[in-house]
């Protein structure tokens, strides 16, 4: 059953246009703001009307290197309003405020017995699209939900709560991901390379584990930000030597773990050297397959570890939205960008080409039909 026409709201009517407007990807560097057709959503799925969506790294590297096929339009940080619900779909209704996940594992699986849930192939397949092969379709008016993310991976928006603030519920859980892959325990000393959203997301996490956590950024902009979530032991690593510093700070031992929310491989070296003997280093951001310097030594003969954490889980699906929800960080504050969706190239260049004063970057789809989002009212 197509849905597409009017619906029912409460006591109101509302109306779903036939096309919309969404940033296409077309090739290497190439996105375009193009009319298309606003999505059919069938039985079990649901049509988002999308407030906004925040402009993810690894979206920003599909792009630039062309490793997937055109056309896409791509967008996963996504909260809106539910414009349509399909056939059979009773949780939900027009109206209702809520982010969806993109992906979700099936739990029965290898890979989901032994919880690496982004392996799993059913966690491959993208639950929500706009169009084209579905990519996420956060960059775009409207999105469709698919029957099992419906089920297992849209989450309603308490009142009061904005939509910016909702858009982190899935940047959160990959960030826990990576925070219970390190296995931190209390009183560690953690440094963290790079203080851009992800990076201040991931220290917030640490210190909340019990660890003392040491930042560092090429930007002092950055840092500044990050001490104002109470991240307070600083260095800035454009006249500090890091891997030095934090020896002096672990009486000549280096970090219990560190974390590289940087995605150049280059520093996979620093962050394995600033580690002490029998140290963890997690990589999040190194998510291009490649070529890296890895001093093997380093891991067999002084016993650090490289510990990998890519994408979300579904274990932690409930702990990401009591975090976000419950406001234990005012992710807003994080926002320093905001683009309506005709600007979304703007968008995503500054994004790919961050400024000492930029940190996240949203595309606002919704932004002329819901003014004061910041209040969270839907209509």
């Amino acid at each position: 059953m197509a849905i597409v026409g009017q619906y029912a709201v409460e006591n109101s009517t509302l109306r779903i246009p036939g096309t919309m407007q969404a940033a296409v990807y077309r090739g290497v560097n190439d996105v375009r703001l193009e009319t298309v057709p606003v999505p059919e959503v069938g039985p079990g799925e649901l049509l988002v009307r999308v407030h906004t969506c925040g402009v993810c790294g690894t979206d920003l590297k599909k792009i630039a290197t062309g490793s997937h096929s055109a056309p896409r339009i791509f967008g996963h940080e996504t909260s809106g309003v539910v414009a349509a619900v399909g056939q059979g779909v009773r949780n939900f209704h027009p109206g209702d405020r809520v982010v969806v996940f993109h992906h979700v594992p099936c739990r029965e699986c290898y890979y989901c017995r032994h919880q690496t849930f982004a392996q799993c192939s059913t966690y491959k397949k993208v639950g929500c699209t706009a169009g084209f092969e579905p990519s996420g379709g956060g960059f775009a008016e409207y999105v469709r939900v698919m029957d099992w993310i419906v089920q297992h991976g849209t989450v309603r928006i308490p009142e009061g709560i904005p939509f910016e603030q909702a858009c982190f519920v899935e940047p959160v859980n990959t960030c826990m991901k990576g925070i219970e892959a390190l296995r931190l325990e209390g009183g560690e000393t953690v440094l963290a390379i790079g203080q851009g959203p992800i990076g201040i997301i991931l220290s917030v996490l640490a210190r909340r584990a019990g660890a003392t956590v040491i930042t560092s950024d090429l930007y002092p902009e950055r840092l500044r930000i990050g001490q104002s979530f109470g991240l307070e032991q600083t260095m800035d690593a454009s006249r500090t030597n890091v891997v030095e510093r934090v020896r002096e700070l672990t009486e000549g031992r280096g970090a219990d773990a560190v974390m590289l929310a940087v995605g150049a491989n280059s520093l996979i070296r620093t962050a394995m050297d600033a580690a002490r003997p029998g140290g963890r280093v997690l990589l999040f951001a190194q998510t291009q397959r490649g070529e890296a310097i890895v001093d093997p030594a380093a891991i067999c003969v002084d016993e650090k570890s490289l510990v990998g954490s890519y994408s979300a889980s579904v274990d932690l699906q409930e702990e990401s939205v009591r975090f976000v929800m419950n406001r234990e960080m005012e992710f807003e504050r994080l926002i320093s960008h905001r683009f309506p969706l005709r600007e979304s190239k703007q968008a995503l260049d500054l994004a790919a080409h961050p400024q000492p004063s930029s940190m996240k970057v949203v595309i606002q789809p919704g932004s002329t039909w819901e003014p004061n989002s910041r209040e969270g009212n839907p209509q």
